[in-house]
């Protein structure tokens, strides 16, 4: 069941609680001030040493998830959201779609690199541990996004889970938030597209065929690397590279769209994989790929470089001197067209080197289209009421097929 608000610590004052040289099994180990909150010329930024690897590489291996081996662990604590809307409008030339849904706030996956960390401050958390062991999980999101889809002024476009969370990430096992949200989108038709790290996503595939018979739905999965040792560094807590591409592979068989992202594209520690993990993808039956350069924005940027100098010192300096050839002398430059793929003749060599292999590959079409034409709205008539609000639904009159 939900976490109540009594189970969650909403101060995050945890440092005193572990025990030396912890924690393990996280991919941050700063806690930087919120920027939101106080003087920021007093913030205080909390180290927290890390010793030895992240998650056991036997482990991963097998494809394990959840909570890694006890001794020096930051628990995952999850907080219920009491949200009214679950529909996010995007509004971004980057991306080419304009509805998401994000069941969850926070990671539990623990990605290094994630460019969705400085969202958690809004919440009057830390972008660093915070964020992928203080998690928000929207128990109303299907009645919600049943409600939304039932409006008059709905028609049907595309939804992408998730814009700043994965909607399969270990907390998904126990709220089942996104199960729940594909049911009332399967039922409605709904044209759907994910993005993930997670071997979850094949609990859902009955839905998801489901969807397949309707042109509605695509599934994406990101592979940074096929270093196993690399990604149980740089994300933590998600599926291993091999468990990615069996997951790709498997839904190829059960007749869904899919498509792989590199992303991030890290200079001097990711991006000489891409031949080799555009040849993987291909193998595992994908035929569109894309990539986008490591984003560093705000405090990420001394997460991010904490990680280096723990991880790879040898390294470390290189990686940062060509970040910041890619971004004009900066870490980070927010300027859309130029914050997914950067500048430069270095972001230039990148660039080239994807696009050759896409095209050995056969990884540069593009994917067909999903079909709008079938979605049929949800009927509400027997919840004219909306519980949350306690007030009468102003569109209760379903069973109304959109365009």
């Amino acid at each position: 069941m939900p976490a109540s608000e009594s189970q969650f610590d909403a101060n995050h004052e945890y440092a005193d609680a572990l025990p030396d040289g912890a924690p393990r099994g996280r991919g941050a180990a700063l806690n930087p001030g919120n920027r939101f909150v106080g003087d920021p010329k007093r913030g205080i930024v909390r180290r927290l040493h890390v010793l030895g690897e992240h998650l056991d590489d036997l482990a991963r291996d097998r494809g394990e998830q959840g909570q890694p081996p006890c001794g020096g662990q930051v628990p995952t604590r999850v907080r219920p959201d009491s949200t009214r809307t679950i529909l996010n409008y995007v509004n971004s030339p980057d991306v080419s779609f304009h509805w998401s849904i994000n069941p969850y706030r926070g990671c539990e996956h623990g990605c290094i690199y994630c460019y969705a960390r400085p969202d958690h401050e809004r919440l009057g958390y830390s972008c660093g541990l915070d964020f992928e062991t203080r998690i928000v999980a929207k128990v109303d999101a299907p009645r919600l996004l049943r409600r939304e889809l039932a409006h008059p002024k709905w028609k049907g476009e595309t939804i992408v889970f998730s814009g700043v969370t994965d909607c399969y990430q270990p907390v998904e096992r126990e709220y089942r938030l996104t199960r729940g949200c594909l049911e009332v989108i399967a039922d409605c038709r709904q044209p759907v597209g994910i993005i993930t790290k997670s071997s979850l996503v094949l609990r859902d595939l009955d839905l998801l065929a489901e969807l397949a018979r309707h042109r509605a739905v695509r599934v994406g999965l990101s592979v940074t690397t096929l270093d196993n040792r690399l990604a149980s560094k740089m994300e933590p807590r998600a599926a291993s590279p091999a468990e990615r591409l069996e997951t790709l592979a498997a839904l190829r068989d059960a007749g869904i769209q899919t498509f792989a992202m590199i992303a991030p594209v890290i200079p001097g520690l990711n991006d000489r994989e891409i031949p080799a993990i555009l040849k993987a993808v291909s193998e595992a039956g994908v035929s569109t790929a894309g990539y986008i350069l490591l984003r560093l924005p705000h405090q990420i940027k001394a997460l991010f470089l904490d990680w280096l100098q723990r991880h790879y010192p040898d390294r470390a300096g290189r990686v940062e001197s060509l970040l910041r050839q890619m971004r004009g002398g900066d870490l980070y430059d927010p300027a859309f067209g130029v914050r997914q793929r950067g500048k430069g003749p270095i972001a230039g060599q990148i660039n080239a080197m994807f696009e050759t292999f896409a095209r050995r590959f056969k990884l540069d079409s593009a994917l067909p289209p999903l079909n709008h034409t079938a979605f049929r709205r949800p009927d509400l008539s027997d919840a004219l009421v909306d519980p949350g609000s306690g007030q009468m639904s102003l569109f209760g009159c379903g069973g109304q097929d959109g365009g």
